[in-house]
């Protein structure tokens, strides 16, 4: 009875009893496939071409065919303020059934979702373009239709998610115990964020859902482009920077360099007691570049802000950029005043914010990914945990906090000056945030100028690149 309610508001009727006998008047009778379906529509028994399409609906300033374009064999899925635009305005029935799904009091359960898709010939998912042209599973429905409950969304995007970076950690903790080497899992942090990105965004279509790489590109809205080559810039840098630096050094961090190392059983327990709860916080960090891939519908769905936003946009470039750009300058700037073989601790250039501007970039750069799913209408509550989640290791376990009590540690035992340095860094500087008196401070503004500058450069590009 789906399909019959479905259509009910197209044929006039508002009742199921009604509904059904007009869908059996209007419907061809032939085998149910999608062109059979549409031929009553446009006069053939033949699938409707776009021509065909463009016909039938109003013909005003073409917005309106380009939204529905998206649903009659485009790439990109509807948002959910497309969705709500394009729902008939008829005799009521049809937003009575919808209303549920968009914007009601309650949110449907997964079997409804799977009861509303089709489950025959996969006709309906053709109406969804590319990303539905191949034999229908359960796995495809709740991935795009989804569930908006938090447990739907745990078991089919977030548990796979971490079982993805799990497997990596494994992996790594097996090339570290071989090499002897912790910092080998430092190289993991960016790549594997990267890598579940991307394998959410285009490998999962390419992959199981026989789309083209091209078709899977294309399947992207502007926004989602915009926040994968954000996070694809982010990963690189940082994985450029603790590689070279490795590299560089030739042996372990100094803060892998400990009494604990030398255990007999530290590699028995270095999985679960370091590999293993990373995993766990990137899959919380990724989640603003893995949920709305890997649930594009569900995410649209729950977003308390439906509608595309350029503000949310150009703060979320402005963010991106002056965090990448602190991080760029604090590399530049380290590496340079470690080539002097200076006694003296860095205090200059962007270092004269805060004591970690490489911290805060990093911070700044996670921040903005919230923004851009904002832009793009899919900013679910549960990507918030993203940005929350790496800000508390950077601050609290694994950032600065970790690497001032080494630079503590290890200053006081071989560099007394330093030490000294230090402990007065530390009461004119703020560690993470500047503070009031760093409004006079030329590196600030510097980078705020670089942070405007990406805003004006994506507001002179971006028409071309959405073209």
């Amino acid at each position: 009875m789906a399909e019959q309610d479905r259509l009910g508001g197209w044929f006039g009727g508002n009742k199921a009893d009604k509904v059904q006998e007009k869908v059996q008047q209007n419907i061809p009778q032939g085998s149910g496939a999608e062109q059979d379906r549409y031929g009553g529509w446009f006069g053939g028994d033949k699938f409707p071409s776009r021509a065909d399409i463009e016909r039938r609906l109003p013909q005003t300033s073409g917005a309106e065919q380009d939204r529905y374009e998206h649903w009659f064999g485009g790439h990109k899925l509807p948002t959910r303020a497309d969705i709500e635009k394009i729902l008939p305005r008829g005799s009521g029935a049809e937003q009575d059934r919808y209303e549920r799904w968009f914007g009601g009091h309650e949110a449907p359960s997964a079997n409804k979702l799977n009861e509303s898709l089709p489950s025959g010939s996969g006709a309906e998912q053709d109406r969804y373009g590319a990303h539905f042209i191949h034999k229908p599973n359960n796995a495809a429905r709740i991935r795009f239709g989804g569930t908006t409950s938090t447990i739907g969304l745990l078991q089919h995007a977030v548990l796979p998610s971490f079982g993805l970076h799990t497997g990596l950690s494994l992996i790594t903790y097996g090339l570290a115990r071989y090499t002897d080497t912790v910092e080998v899992k430092d190289w993991l942090w960016p790549s594997a964020q990267v890598a579940n990105a991307w394998w959410s965004a285009v490998g999962i279509p390419v992959v199981h859902e026989g789309l083209s790489l091209s078709a899977a590109w294309s399947a992207l809205s502007y926004d989602q482009k915009l926040l994968l080559g954000g996070v694809s810039a982010w990963g690189l840098r940082l994985f450029y920077r603790i590689a070279s630096r490795t590299i560089k050094r030739g042996k372990d961090d100094a803060r892998y360099r400990t009494a604990a190392r030398k255990e007999p059983d530290f590699w028995n327990k270095a999985f679960f007691t370091m590999f293993l709860p990373e995993a766990f916080i990137q899959t919380l960090i990724t989640l603003p570049f893995t949920l709305p891939f890997r649930a594009p519908i569900a995410t649209a769905i729950a977003s308390p802000f439906p509608e595309a936003s350029t503000v949310a946009r150009s703060l979320a470039i402005f963010l991106f950029t002056a965090g990448y750009a602190l991080e760029v300058f604090a590399d530049a700037q380290l590496a340079s005043h470690e080539n002097k073989k200076s006694n003296e601790l860095n205090r200059e250039g962007v270092f004269s914010i805060v004591r970690h501007p490489n911290y805060l970039g990093d911070a700044l750069a996670h921040f903005s990914f919230p923004l851009f799913l904002f832009s793009a209408g899919q900013l679910h509550p549960l990507t918030l945990l993203g940005p929350i989640a790496n800000y508390v290791f950077l601050r609290f376990i694994g950032g600065d906090k970790e690497n001032e009590a080494n630079q503590e540690k290890r200053y006081s035992k071989e560099n007394p000056a330093k030490y000294q340095q230090l402990q007065q860094y530390r009461k004119t500087k703020n560690s993470f945030w500047p503070g009031l008196a760093e409004f006079g401070n030329k590196w600030l503004w510097t980078v705020a100028a670089i942070g405007a500058g990406g805003v004006v450069l994506e507001r002179s590009l971006g028409n071309f690149f959405r073209a």
